[in-house]
């Protein structure tokens, strides 16, 4: 009974028109004014913006002309190592002598080069086309050393040209002394197989390691110079490592791809 009296009190009284009324509090209009600034943001990016992406693939420290597997010419019992294993060499040096049933045959290189692995022992019996030595390609200490990321196949053709590359090298700690700067030189757009691969670096196994999810393509990578750190070249860190760089040191890339517009998947 008492709601039905208020109710026509209420029909009975005069309305309240020159009331303002309130149709937001400032709070509300706070948070629609950021709302509405957050999506123009998001649209301008959508349109002007790009993503960033990377592939990371296995990769190796070498100077730029690879390796080469020296391979007895002749049969025979090995009487002598002439070379050592880091010893530098001209091209037409000796490295093994084999004593055959015509007599002594010496083995030399093929090309000027570093001898990185002997895989011959005195008195070794060789036959012709044994592979006997590895010989990284290098004439001169001075030769700057290039990084080969074997990428998978797909990527390859998202590979631009000059692209950044970071080097995670296996014989320098990450967290101390950061990543290795560089930089894409070519890309090699047919895949390589496991002979080719152990060809250029002349490792059979590396030639495995590096197929063993299928043939990937070379990438090439010159790595930047730095005049300020031990190695020579320039590192995420300031120093670097407090020591120079070998060839065939394993170590992993990631290279960044060509950016993709975002608003490729923020439209349908």
């Amino acid at each position: 009974m008492q709601f039905r009296q208020q109710a026509l009190a209420k029909l009975q009284s005069p309305e309240e028109l020159d009331l303002p009324v309130r149709f937001a509090r400032p709070q509300g209009w706070l948070a629609l004014s950021v709302t509405v600034v957050v999506m123009a943001a998001a649209s301008v990016w959508a349109v002007t913006g790009s993503v960033a992406s990377t592939v990371g693939a296995p990769a190796i420290l070498t100077h730029g002309q690879g390796s080469y597997i020296l391979q007895s010419p002749v049969a025979g019992q090995v009487t002598a190592v002439l070379a050592k294993e880091g010893e530098r060499l001209p091209a037409n040096a000796p490295v093994l002598k084999v004593r055959t049933a015509d007599g002594d045959t010496v083995v030399r290189s093929v090309a000027a080069g570093r001898v990185t692995a002997l895989a011959a022992t005195i008195g070794q019996i060789i036959q012709t086309g044994a592979n006997v030595a590895a010989v990284e390609k290098v004439a001169h200490t001075s030769d700057p050393l290039y990084a080969t990321v074997y990428v998978p196949a797909e990527n390859a053709a998202s590979i631009p040209a000059n692209a950044a590359v970071d080097l995670t090298v296996s014989s320098v700690p990450t967290q101390e002394y950061g990543v290795l700067r560089g930089h894409v030189k070519s890309v090699d757009r047919s895949a390589q197989s496991a002979q080719q691969i152990s060809a250029f670096l002349g490792d059979s196994q590396l030639g495995e390691q590096f197929t063993k999810d299928g043939r990937p393509v070379a990438v090439t990578v010159k790595l930047d110079k730095s005049s300020g750190t031990k190695s020579g070249y320039q590192w995420s860190s300031e120093d670097g490592p407090p020591f120079a760089l070998t060839s065939m040191t394993v170590a992993e890339g990631s290279i960044r791809l060509a950016d993709q517009r975002p608003v490729d998947w923020l439209l349908p």
